[in-house]
């Protein structure tokens, strides 16, 4: 793969987590003239990118766009059909889908044979673990720098998200971004909050057939699958979350529309390959998906509350219909 000529782009299009940045700021090293251009699953599902997208842009841990020119993803549900990746390179596009732990390691492995990526080597085990699971519960509940560092990155700080891929794509490691004054601000900042956020976890979830459903909606506060799993411990196989706001707008990243995260809990035994939760995630939402064990989607009509009937009835019916195959 390494080997493979890499395809030209002057445009990235990455996800606005750790994952996404990782990956974009790889690519920017390689080519530090790209343009760089942070999004989310939703908005390029929905039409809301499709300016932006060419075939100079390279895609990077997000949806599968026809209009790209390069394709680089590990999503389970990204992944394009036989019938796209036909038409797709039949038009001149490279499409680069590996199962791997994140796509920022797809992004390194492909782009390590062209350009010094030493900065990003003590990294990318972590990004790895972070976005496939693999976190500790030590790990998360230590909530050292890089936990709390991944909390700083969102779609609303786009100054700061292009500061930090500019430092990366530079040469910085991210021991020197750490002791940045304005991340140091920030690593405070997160700190604090998720003792917050803890306490509204607590508040907020219930279990219901080992499923945690956690209640975040209307309240300003957002969860990844660690924080709620790690709370229930080993009384649930899997996590809900909603999350967002009953009057949001997907064009308005301040204020997001009611949405719902499926987590499987990593910090059990078989926690992570039970079930296939992106089953629940695209049961309503076209645009919904994701990993297998990590998914989400917006809530659709007729609200949340029919959305979140059916998702319980399906995971308690959960052994038929969300066994891995």
């Amino acid at each position: 793969m390494s080997a493979q000529e890499i395809p030209n782009f002057t445009r990235v299009v990455a996800d606005s987590d750790f994952d996404g940045l990782c990956g974009a700021a790889i690519l920017k090293k390689f080519n530090p003239s790209a343009e760089i251009i942070f999004s989310h699953a939703a908005l390029i599902r929905n039409g809301a990118m499709d300016n932006e997208i060419n075939k100079n842009t390279v895609i990077v841990d997000l949806p599968f766009h026809p209009n790209c020119g390069w394709y680089l993803d590990h999503h389970q549900t990204n992944k394009p059909s036989n019938e796209e990746l036909i038409e797709f390179e039949q038009n001149g596009g490279v499409i680069d889908w590996q199962p791997t732990p994140s796509a920022a390691r797809l992004a390194y492995e492909r782009i390590k044979d062209h350009t010094d990526l030493t900065n990003f080597v003590e990294l990318m085990p972590f990004v790895d673990a972070l976005d496939s699971g693999g976190i500790t519960l030590q790990e998360l509940l230590d909530d050292g720098d890089l936990m709390c560092f991944s909390r700083t990155l969102s779609l609303v700080e786009s100054e700061y998200m292009q500061q930090i891929v500019d430092l990366m794509a530079t040469g910085s490691t991210i021991e020197e971004i750490l002791q940045l004054p304005e991340v140091v601000t920030r690593l405070k900042f997160q700190k604090e909050n998720r003792k917050k956020l803890q306490h509204a976890v607590l508040a907020n979830t219930e279990i219901i057939d080992r499923l945690a459903i956690c209640n975040l909606q209307d309240t300003g506060f957002f969860s990844n699958g660690y924080l709620v799993t790690a709370t229930v411990v080993d009384k649930a196989d899997a996590c809900c979350i909603i999350h967002g706001y009953s009057d949001g707008d997907i064009d308005d990243p301040k204020r997001p529309p009611l949405s719902a995260s499926f987590y499987a809990n990593s910090f059990i035994e078989q926690g992570q390959d039970r079930y296939d939760l992106s089953r629940l995630a695209t049961r309503f939402d076209p645009s919904g998906g994701g990993h297998m064990n990590a998914c989400g989607c917006r809530i659709q009509e007729p609200g949340l509350e029919h959305n979140l009937a059916e998702w319980i009835n399906m995971w308690q019916q959960r052994e038929t219909v969300l066994t891995v195959d």
